[in-house]
């Protein structure tokens, strides 16, 4: 699968499952909404209270998995990252991105302790069990970053 297929493909999702550990070293998953940049970028909003954004705080490593909950689509994808919170015109972006995917976001905006994280992609993985044999391709950085460039 080209990445830029594997683009459309992510957009075509709006939840994930994004993975953190915690300072006990204990791992800890919750579904996410979720956004795509033109660079694979992965944007989700949540409070600073919760469980998850303390531990990004503390290790922005994070994993996220989309896909494969639809009843005969074997598909998904594992992302691999480091998360930021972006500022200023940053976040700007990241806020439009989220809200093209997710129009109710803005309604969230005002909510005491509403951030946006950004995932910017180490790794992905895309699985495709419906073929037979699997179809399983490893993106790396280098391939992401190249793709980053090129388009």
């Amino acid at each position: 699968m080209e990445l830029r297929d594997l683009l459309a493909l992510l957009r075509r999702h709006t939840l994930a499952v994004q993975a953190t550990v915690s300072a006990a070293g204990q791992p800890q998953a919750a579904v996410v909404g979720v956004a795509f940049t033109d660079d694979f970028e992965v944007i989700f909003d949540t409070l600073r209270s919760t469980r998850k954004f303390q531990n990004l705080c503390r290790d922005p490593k994070v994993s996220l998995v989309i896909g494969g909950w639809q009843e005969g689509d074997e598909r998904t994808v594992q992302i691999e990252g480091q998360a930021d919170e972006p500022v200023g015109g940053e976040l700007d972006f990241i806020r439009s991105s989220y809200y093209a995917a997710h129009p109710d976001g803005a309604k969230r905006a005002s909510w005491p302790g509403l951030t946006y994280v950004r995932v910017r992609p180490t790794w992905i993985r895309y699985s495709d069990y419906n073929a037979n044999p699997p179809q399983i391709i490893e993106y790396g950085a280098e391939q992401l970053a190249l793709y980053k460039m090129t388009g």
